[in-house]
């Protein structure tokens, strides 16, 4: 585990609306210089992207949309999207492609769906159909439902990550109640795993248990909001949220316990210390941690062509610190710094993945946001 190092910071209708893209902003950093292009504005708080294999963006809106982002130019609402369960931090969420998307158009969305007794996150599939710049959604199928619906509008969670094997990985927060991250048979404060029929991996540490649910992969999450696969090396990290202080960089694997809210290295919001302090028996310590707390909106471990010098880094967006932070990894995988790009310039920020040609795809999370897209100069 690495405490946050005190480096040098580098500042650095049914038919598309248009939607004006701004100048080219220049930035130097620590390894190689870039330019900031707004290729998309008039996005109500974009919560997740996913590039489609024409380029065209795929994006979700946290009050309930999804659009087409293509040459700059905002679709209107696609339809078929299922009840979805807006407020505070709840509503659509992450968006992703099947693996075989090319041939199947399946992709996959996790949102905060309403219930008996509240909300919980759930995550669906369905058939993208496009016809011009007119889409919309067939064969919806939700594939995991949350066991314990509840009131609040905190902590759903949730990215996916899809797996070499089709398999879904997803997170899913404490929703407010950190005792419900410790318990077994509660699918809060977890990242889990299902296969893309929604049925339970029968290699899930849980599988066969009579004291878990299956589909838990690993617990004791506050409110995990970034998910990814190291392409190169096929392990999974996470980025969670902390309270007041405690933002973590995680490797989930199977049956492992990360400890909120027995250990953290934040503290309540009110000052007062969580737990029984930063570390216990049978419970893992994170790679990487913020205190003071940045807020993570998402990460990427990056493998692009585009920027070499930043091969097997960490990529993770802040929404309080309005930033995207680069966490520099050494060949061995060791982090080694951590570099702060373009604070304060662009407002909060949500989503970050790396397009197919290299570049970054950030999402500002706002009521008129912007895609940027990240490139060399």
């Amino acid at each position: 585990m690495t405490r946050k190092p005190g480096l040098a910071i580098a500042v650095a209708t049914a038919l598309f609306l248009t939607a004006p893209a701004g100048a080219t902003d220049a930035y130097n950093t620590d390894k190689v210089a870039i330019n900031v292009d707004t290729v998309a504005t008039g996005l109500e708080h974009p919560w997740g992207v996913a590039v489609l294999p024409d380029g065209t963006y795929l994006v979700t809106e946290r009050p309930g949309r999804m659009r087409l982002v293509k040459d700059g130019k905002v679709s209107a609402p696609i339809s078929g999207l299922p009840k979805i369960a807006t407020g505070g931090q709840g509503g659509l969420l992450d968006v992703a492609l099947s693996g075989d998307f090319d041939t199947s158009g399946v992709i996959y969305f996790t949102y905060s769906e309403p219930g008996r007794g509240g909300a919980g996150t759930a995550l669906a599939r369905a058939n993208l159909v496009r016809n011009g710049s007119q889409a919309r959604l067939d064969d919806v199928t939700v594939l995991f439902s949350m066991d314990r619906k509840s009131r609040g509008g905190r902590h759903f969670g949730s990215r996916i990550a899809v797996a070499d094997d089709g398999s879904l990985f997803f997170t899913i927060g404490d929703r407010g109640d950190g005792d419900r991250a410790q318990d077994p048979m509660d699918h809060a404060g977890a990242v889990l795993r299902i296969n893309p029929d929604g049925s339970i991996p029968s290699d899930n540490p849980y599988a066969n248990a009579d004291n878990a649910l299956p589909e838990l992969w690993s617990k004791g999450h506050r409110n995990a909001q970034g998910i990814d696969f190291d392409t190169k090396t096929n392990v999974l990290y996470t980025v969670e949220h902390g309270a007041r202080g405690g933002d973590e960089i995680n490797r989930p694997e199977p049956g492992l316990n990360f400890g909120w809210p027995v250990i953290s290295y934040g503290r309540h919001y009110s000052g007062a210390k969580i737990g029984i302090g930063t570390e216990a028996s049978g419970y893992q310590q994170p790679i990487y941690y913020w205190d003071p707390s940045i807020a993570p909106g998402a990460l990427a471990v990056y493998r692009g062509a585009m920027f070499p010098e930043w091969d097997g880094d960490f990529l993770v967006t802040a929404l309080k610190d309005q930033m995207l932070v680069r966490i520099d990894r050494d060949a061995a995988g060791n982090i080694v710094g951590e570099e702060r790009l373009l604070q304060d310039r662009y407002g909060r920020m949500r989503d970050v993945i790396a397009a197919p040609d290299g570049a970054l795809l950030v999402l500002t999370d706002d009521s008129d946001g912007v895609i940027l897209r990240i490139s060399r100069q």
